[in-house]
């Protein structure tokens, strides 16, 4: 008896994290994405019991981009036994190569301040060690296991299975991905939307338009509303920066997304000096190790520049006096000093959900000065700090110790890397006929459901939002 195609859920499904798809057919396993939860305990403990399939049974994994809840688990996937290739784009391969290490690095020290902690309480030294998820020798294993696959060019890692990449327009290197099934006779298309980028970014080109799928995954991180228009963006930005640096005299401290967003906010603070609606020699620390490596890929993938982002580029090197002042800041002795600045600089840094690194002790030095402002510029998952901030906290704990929030707390919800509402019905409207079933991930349960019902309301599909672990006939 022959096993029908089916496709599993193992992150992403009523959640924004954790990206992972599981697709069999009769002669291949593969996965489409293998992410890490982020937000919290539960997210830790889900990360503890990977992985939910057998891993021996997999032969590829195709990636659609580099954010760490879509690939922050390859190289546990690695250090339990698979070996298979890896498909990405360049500028994904890229930037997992920066990404990936610093991970490791993170958990490495994590685990090493846990096991100090452990062994210092009497009562937790009972419990087993503390140990990473995985190391960066793991790291180095996946990374040799990479693929690097162009856009808009047919892959087929298997006999029976051929995939495109198209450009989502979500951060350098994301992608679309255009899947064909051929088993027993029958060929099927699957779309995995991948996270999809706001059109008329910075940057980026808009997402690629598709014809058709006889199954869609589609995200949606931003399904229940829609995002600020990018002027009035702009507006707000530069209020905020005006009113703390020039008229408060305090800090503006930016968590940001190390790729993607960090590069974005800093193409957006020079391209406002190129206007004029911010003075030129501006303050800037970038505060986060991976931030120049980062930046630095994507200069080099300036091919997949939009036309304006090209413009200012070619501006830039033509008037380097006109620049704001931008700093890397690489080591740990560099990074403690900006804390002894109290007026004029724009910090920013990682992690873009508040929950880890350089940021938590900016937050501390910065958080409880009126005169300074927090601006928040991406999504926030439930559980985070982040989240915390955004929804009104007025106390919250960093480093054991209850910090009061008196800075200003500003969303500048414009500069999304995920397409809002309107944005994902706009993509959808692209296919010249329903596919047979759409299938709602990457969003918060109740954000998906909006979604999910919106795209009925609209569009009149066969939609709905899958649950976790569940699987379902191709």
């Amino acid at each position: 008896m022959t096993r029908p195609m089916d496709l599993s859920f193992y992150g992403a499904a009523g959640e924004v994290t954790g990206s992972c798809f599981l697709v069999r057919t009769e002669k291949t396993q593969f996965l489409v994405d293998c992410g890490m939860f982020q937000g919290g305990h539960e997210a830790d403990l889900k990360n503890r019991q990977f992985p939910a399939f057998d891993i021996t049974a997999i032969d590829f994994v195709i990636l659609t981009h580099a954010h760490i809840d879509h690939s922050g688990m390859l190289p546990q996937l690695v250090s339990l036994g698979f070996n298979g290739p890896i498909y990405c784009t360049p500028a994904t391969a890229d930037l997992i190569a920066v990404m990936l290490r610093d991970s490791a690095h993170i958990q490495e020290k994590e685990a090493e301040w846990e096991e100090i902690r452990r062994q210092e309480n009497h009562r937790a030294s009972r419990m087993p060690p503390a140990e990473p998820l995985y190391t960066l020798q793991d790291v180095e294993d996946c990374l040799k296991l990479v693929t690097r696959q162009d856009y808009d060019t047919e892959a087929s890692p298997h006999a029976d299975v051929t995939f495109t990449f198209r450009d989502a327009g979500h951060i350098l290197g994301s992608a679309i991905v255009e899947l064909w099934l051929d088993d027993l006779g029958e060929r099927k298309k699957i779309v995995f939307s991948g996270d999809l980028g706001q059109p008329d970014r910075p940057i980026l080109r808009n997402p690629t338009p598709i014809a058709n799928a006889d199954i869609l995954l589609i995200e949606s991180t931003y399904g229940n509303r829609l995002h600020k228009q990018l002027d009035q963006t702009m507006d707000e930005f530069v209020h905020v920066l005006n009113d703390t640096l020039h008229h408060k005299h305090g800090n503006v401290v930016i968590p940001a997304f190390t790729v993607g967003r960090t590069q974005e906010i800093i193409y957006l603070l020079v391209d406002l000096t190129r206007q004029g609606r911010l003075p030129p020699g501006l303050n800037v620390y970038v505060d986060s190790p991976l931030a120049l490596s980062a930046t630095e890929i994507t200069m080099r993938h300036a091919n997949l520049f939009n036309e304006e982002a090209q413009k200012l580029v070619a501006w830039g090197e033509e008037h380097p006096n006109s620049m704001p002042n931008i700093r890397f800041v690489q080591d740990v002795t560099e990074s403690m000093a900006i804390n002894e600045i109290t007026s004029g600089a724009i910090i920013i840094s990682a992690s873009g959900m508040c929950d880890a690194g350089r940021i938590k002790h900016h937050l501390r030095w910065n958080l409880s000065r009126p005169e300074c402002s927090i601006v928040i510029t991406g999504f926030q998952a439930q559980g985070t700090l982040g989240r915390r901030l955004v929804d009104g906290a007025r106390l919250v704990k960093l480093f054991g110790r209850e910090t009061p929030v008196r800075a200003g707390i500003y969303t500048i919800g414009g500069l999304s890397a995920h397409a809002d509402q309107a944005a994902l019905l706009a993509w959808l409207k692209h296919f010249k006929k329903a596919p047979q079933q759409t299938l709602v991930v990457h969003g918060e349960s109740a954000t998906a459901e909006i979604f999910a019902n919106r795209v009925q309301d609209e569009l009149g599909w066969n939609v709905r939002v899958p649950e976790l672990h569940e699987r379902i006939e191709i």
